[in-house]
């Protein structure tokens, strides 16, 4: 029991992702966005919750629990205070999920809950990739008023790499049909023109 738990604890120590500032930043959870947290022996306080509009975390019990807009660490500390109530050493992992839509030309278009390290590519991947008429080569990603188009095709672009964050907007765009947009709208145009064209010299 005593090697578990201490797993448990360099598990706490050793966050997943290096939190440097600008990490931070991009891992500031919203409204909407979710908390998983994990437990030692106590399932009635596990599980994923999510952000409420107040900053909290929709349980019961949580509730008082703040964690919209500060670092994961200021988020494992007011935990670990809470939880400090029911026993004397808890034993627990804070993992903050962050909502990301993926959207356009793949096969199951969600929101998602993702780990702050989840990259771009990966985040079109769980949505099942590009659909057969989905352009990996021209994936928009919509973040903080900005559009950026990225090419998840190319693997010496580090623009597939780039971690979510918190509200993104994962479009693939859909590739062109040439002949149901240009060409079958050009003959019909043509048609028409000839159907005119035969109309006019009847009347002659």
């Amino acid at each position: 029991m005593a090697s578990i738990a201490l797993l448990i604890g360099a598990a706490i120590a050793a966050p997943a992702f290096a939190q440097s500032p600008s990490s931070q930043q991009a891992t500031l959870l919203r409204a909407g966005d979710a908390v998983r947290i994990t437990v030692w022996r106590k399932p009635e306080l596990s599980g994923e919750f999510l952000v409420a509009a107040d900053g909290s975390l929709t349980h019961p019990l949580y509730r008082t629990v703040q964690v919209m807009g500060v670092p994961l660490t200021t988020i494992e500390q007011r935990v670990q205070t809470f939880l400090a109530r029911f026993e004397e050493n808890p034993q627990f992992v804070v993992e903050p999920l962050l909502r990301v839509a993926v959207g356009g030309e793949v096969a199951r278009p969600n929101l998602y809950n993702l780990r702050p390290e989840t990259s771009i590519a990966q985040a079109v991947a769980l949505a099942g990739g590009a659909n057969e008429r989905g352009r990996a080569d021209q994936v928009h990603l919509f973040r903080d008023g900005t559009r950026q188009v990225l090419d998840l095709t190319n693997p010496e672009s580090n623009a597939g790499r780039m971690p979510v964050r918190s509200g993104d907007e994962i479009v693939v765009a859909r590739r062109r049909a040439v002949f149901r947009e240009v060409v079958a709208p050009v003959m019909t145009v043509i048609g028409a023109v000839a159907a005119i064209t035969n109309v006019v010299l009847r009347n002659r």
